[in-house]
């Protein structure tokens, strides 16, 4: 019992780090909460501090949750490594380190994803990657990637899987709500690459 409230809360602490703003912060003394979108995840890290602190990012966002769901396997506990992976999607979204202000929790669900079925993961990437293409908006291409997640599930026959990845579903759509708005608006940034990217597009 003491085991399985310590994995959690360990995985709670791990997706709690608040790695854009550390990065931010130490390296380019800038708060990137003040700057962009006002998020502290990967995409404004990427529009804020550039190629080299988003990528960064990135990485460290999704193995928070790869470590996270390994965490049963360290401490050779037989509860679900999914189930734990969600303690730190919930530390990435609700961080005690950042004032409980934290991400969109879509990188973090794809380290749960890397840790506990690596072939998923790499389905799940190139899905992301072709709907970034074709939409050219991080949040459209985050929105459907994780709802065809949900439903690729199904192929799986893993309940588990299945119900987590609905509950990730509406959940990050939920934290989407001020992109979706922008999205109908015409106001939603995009990328500068992709489908009809031109190099005078702002």
């Amino acid at each position: 019992m003491i085991n399985t409230i310590l994995m959690f809360v360990i995985a709670y602490l791990l997706g709690s780090i608040p790695s854009g703003v550390w990065i931010g912060k130490i390296f380019f003394n800038e708060d990137i909460r003040e700057h962009g979108s006002g998020n502290s995840g990967t995409t404004n890290t990427f529009r804020v501090l550039g190629k080299k602190a988003g990528t960064t990012v990135l990485v460290m966002d999704i193995l928070k949750g790869t470590i996270a769901t390994l965490l049963p396997l360290l401490f050779q506990s037989d509860i679900n490594p999914i189930l734990v992976g969600v303690a730190a999607v919930m530390g990435h979204t609700f961080p005690i380190f950042a004032k409980f202000k934290g991400g969109k929790a879509v990188a973090t669900s794809a380290g749960i994803l890397l840790g506990y079925h690596p072939l998923f993961f790499c389905i799940a990437v190139a899905i992301f990657l072709s709907l970034l293409y074709l939409t050219r908006m991080v949040s459209v291409a985050s929105m459907l990637g994780i709802t065809l997640v949900f439903l690729l599930s199904f192929l799986f026959k893993d309940w588990i899987l299945t119900t987590v990845a609905g509950v990730l579903m509406v959940f990050v759509i939920l934290r989407h709500r001020a992109n979706i708005k922008r999205i109908i608006n015409g106001t939603e940034n995009k990328v500068p690459f992709g489908l009809g990217y031109q190099k005078s597009d702002k």
